[in-house]
């Protein structure tokens, strides 16, 4: 269930046509337990953040237009904010926490490199992120050792990215090392990570390649200009609905900008539920201009 190149190109032209559109008219805008809102949710995490000045500039009209197209979306979307280093965390929805499927290559690529910058580490590295190759994110997980130390390892630089605050109870992520790729990972720890992951040693190469997705995976996040992200998705075991999710990093005046994406389409369709996140990108992108991000801590 992928998108094929002509029809990334096709996206890519029909954002352009929405965004013209837009700028002339008013906008009237699981796995896992998704928790209901009527409203998008706010949360500051200042105490714990690197650059507690560096915060988003948050435009009202981006909260109430998120509020007006969740009405409108057939499914349960959901999408958190943070400048790269620390400040404010701004999260929008009704979904909150899934599996998190081939997002979690991200972390596990940066251990690999960390443990082995050997030729055949790197080509697993490349395929596990620009084609999310399965084959290639297990040899990467082999290379770092029996399951408890591989998983170690990625903990590791999950717990080193500080995808959760310290002294918190009940939000911290952990690594599930029977199925790395079946990990809980919220949405709120998810951005978090990625606010820090420009930061973390030998994460240049990672966050390039992020840069360097195949067009069939470029929904979402893909549709926006130099962005850095990396997608999961995977049906549920029981229902076969589909659960899509992205994080990346968007430049944005004075630094980048972290996010994370969700969604899950009431139909439970692969296509359907891209297309929200299509959705929310579209959205996103006609408010990068009022939006700041931030940069790692010297």
């Amino acid at each position: 269930m992928k998108s094929t190149g002509k029809a990334a190109a096709c996206r890519r032209l029909l954002l352009c046509v929405m965004l013209a559109t837009a700028a002339l008219s008013t906008s009237c805008a699981q796995s896992g337990t998704p928790t209901p809102m009527s409203a998008p949710t706010v949360t500051v995490n200042s105490e714990n953040s690197w650059h507690p000045g560096l915060s988003i500039k948050q435009p009202d009209s981006l909260a109430s237009e998120f509020t007006q197209l969740q009405g409108r979306l057939p499914g349960q979307v959901g999408m958190a904010l943070m400048p790269v280093g620390g400040g404010r965390m701004t999260i929008y929805g009704d979904w909150s926490t899934g599996i998190a499927w081939s997002t979690i290559k991200i972390p596990l690529a940066v251990a690999a490199l960390r443990h082995d910058q050997d030729q055949s580490i790197f080509e697993m590295v490349q395929a596990a992120i620009t084609v999310s190759d399965n084959d290639a994110a297990y040899g990467l997980w082999e290379s770092l050792g029996n399951a408890p130390e591989a998983a170690q390892a990625v903990q590791q630089i999950l717990d080193e990215a500080g995808d959760t605050p310290t002294g918190v109870a009940g939000t911290h992520t952990e690594l599930d090392d029977t199925a790395f790729g079946g990990t809980e990972w919220s949405l709120a720890n998810q951005v978090r990570f990625a606010s820090r992951l420009p930061c973390l040693p030998q994460a240049e190469v990672v966050t390039s390649l992020m840069g360097e997705i195949s067009e069939d995976q470029s929904w979402g996040l893909g549709l926006l200009d130099n962005t850095e992200f990396k997608g999961g998705w995977g049906p549920d075991d029981v229902t076969g609905v589909y659960t899509v999710r992205q994080f990346g990093l968007i430049p944005v005046g004075s630094g980048q900008l972290a996010v994370a994406l969700a969604a899950q389409a009431d139909s439970g369709s692969f296509d359907d539920t891209t297309a929200l996140l299509d959705r929310m990108a579209l959205l996103l992108a006609r408010h990068l201009p009022n939006l700041r991000g931030g940069v790692c801590p010297r």
